[in-house]
């Protein structure tokens, strides 16, 4: 027999469990969440939605599934500063999904909750024809003026990334498509750096008051320093042989230097890429260092000039590297 529960025994069974305990949920009878805070907090709240077919691969576990759903949208936060507070969930189902699909998708966001200290606080089942849709909204908190914006980013700042760029783009292709020749250890360590980012949460934490300007990167490094610029009235300038690259990122390219612009290019990070005054690096680095979390500068902030503000590579001879503007969904 196909175990498939109706809708509202879904409710009950699996998402209940994940509010329970926290108040503004309100135990998931109402039509509505709750939410209180300190007049010296604000709310800071992001959205991202998952697409079977175009933000993950058909047939992935669904507990790997929900953590990356879930760490995808504390990137965000992290990227501002915020501390997680709690989150909601919709799911956009096809019919036949089966209730140990569920419970499997519902033990991973239990794990990730538990890691994070973040609730859920409500959210939306509904059923489709396909593809699957996933999406969170998750709220954090940070005390006011403390917020790190795109737009704080001046001339003379540095560009700053932390952990290694590209290991998500090529983890991609790596679980795709596979690579000849890749170690098996390069091949999980890439793959698993695209089903499961590690969100810089308590790096993006200690950075308000040093960090002028940040994005989380997930469209790519030039994309999203572009994002920035473009909100800060300025441009940048990033070294490619600055760009951090980890070891198995580096072994890949060794064997066909073509991957190379897949690194620097590509999205699916969910590292933090950020600007600082140069007084501030040395508070930056001892804070990292603190966090567990390699920082590396790999470029500075330029004035615009008058042109349209813009993010650009360039090589150890200076030339502008072309086609690395990043992921585009449209």
């Amino acid at each position: 027999m196909v175990g498939r529960s109706s809708e509202f025994d879904r409710i009950d069974r699996f998402l209940k469990p994940l509010a329970a305990g926290f108040q503004g949920a309100l135990g998931l009878v109402d039509d509505a969440g709750v939410l209180t805070l300190p007049a010296s907090q604000s709310l800071v709240v992001t959205t991202d939605a998952m697409v079977e077919g175009i933000h993950y691969l058909a047939g992935e576990p669904p507990d790997r599934l929900a953590r990356k759903l879930l760490r995808v949208n504390l990137s965000d936060l992290a990227a501002m500063g915020a501390e997680p507070y709690c989150y909601t969930l919709t799911l956009a189902l096809v019919p036949d999904v089966e209730d140990s699909w569920l419970a499997a998708f519902v033990a991973g966001l239990a794990s990730d909750q538990a890691a994070f200290g973040i609730h859920l606080l409500g959210g939306d089942s509904v059923s489709t024809p396909g593809p699957t849709v996933l999406s969170v909204t998750a709220f954090g908190r940070v005390e006011n003026g403390r917020m790190i914006l795109r737009s704080g980013a001046r001339p003379g700042d540095a560009v700053l990334v932390s952990g290694t760029i590209g290991d998500g783009a090529l983890g991609l292709r790596v679980a795709r498509d596979g690579v000849p020749g890749l170690d098996a250890e390069h091949v999980r360590f890439l793959a698993g750096r695209y089903h499961l980012p590690d969100p810089q949460v308590q790096l993006g934490q200690a950075l308000p008051g040093l960090a002028a300007a940040a994005a989380d990167l997930s469209d790519g490094l030039i994309g999203d320093l572009g994002h920035i610029c473009r909100a800060s009235g300025v441009s940048a300038v990033v070294e490619a042989d600055r760009v951090p690259l980890s070891a198995p990122a580096r072994s890949m390219i060794a064997l066909d230097a073509r991957w190379r612009k897949v690194a620097l290019a590509g999205g699916d990070d969910y590292e933090l890429i950020f600007t600082a005054r140069p007084d501030a690096l040395a508070a930056i680095q001892a804070v990292a260092e603190g966090c567990g979390v390699q920082v590396t500068v790999v470029g500075r902030i330029v004035e615009a000039d008058g042109q349209t503000p813009e993010a650009r590579m360039i090589d150890a001879g200076g030339t502008t590297l072309k086609g690395l503007d990043g992921w585009q969904h449209f």
